[in-house]
């Protein structure tokens, strides 16, 4: 094998073993956005006391909400869900070990009066 042909056999290598990694990071900065952008949704729900922030680190329905609501909390949940597995596979816990410690940081940061679950599962208003 010459030297030309080495070398485009290891450009190729590199290029299929790094593709997977810039593929996740498109993702995630997608994901992201889509929720930097709904956040002021998010916002809204929680100030009309329709939904808080569960232990586990996703947004919980708290009272009736629309179906309009209902998917933007599902969708931010998804979001959750795959940015909770992204950070489990770069620190090697699981993804409910994020979503836990996740939701304290939430939690913390959430304005008074946002319901809230505690790690023993109680709701309350903060």
């Amino acid at each position: 094998m010459n030297t030309r042909t080495l070398l485009r056999s290891l450009l190729l290598l590199t290029a299929l073993l790094l593709a997977p990694i810039a593929g996740r990071a498109a993702d995630l900065n997608a994901i992201k956005a889509r929720m930097e952008e709904r956040q002021p949704t998010i916002d809204a729900l929680k100030d009309r006391k329709v939904a808080g922030e569960n232990n586990r680190g996703f947004l919980e329905a708290r009272g009736a909400v629309s179906p309009t609501d209902d998917k933007v909390i599902a969708d931010e949940n998804t979001d959750r869900r795959t940015v909770y597995s992204a950070l489990a596979a770069q620190t090697g816990v699981d993804s409910n070990t994020v979503g836990r410690q996740r939701a304290q940081q939430i939690i913390m940061r959430s304005k008074r009066g946002v319901w809230v679950q505690d790690p023993s599962g109680d709701w309350r208003q903060k």
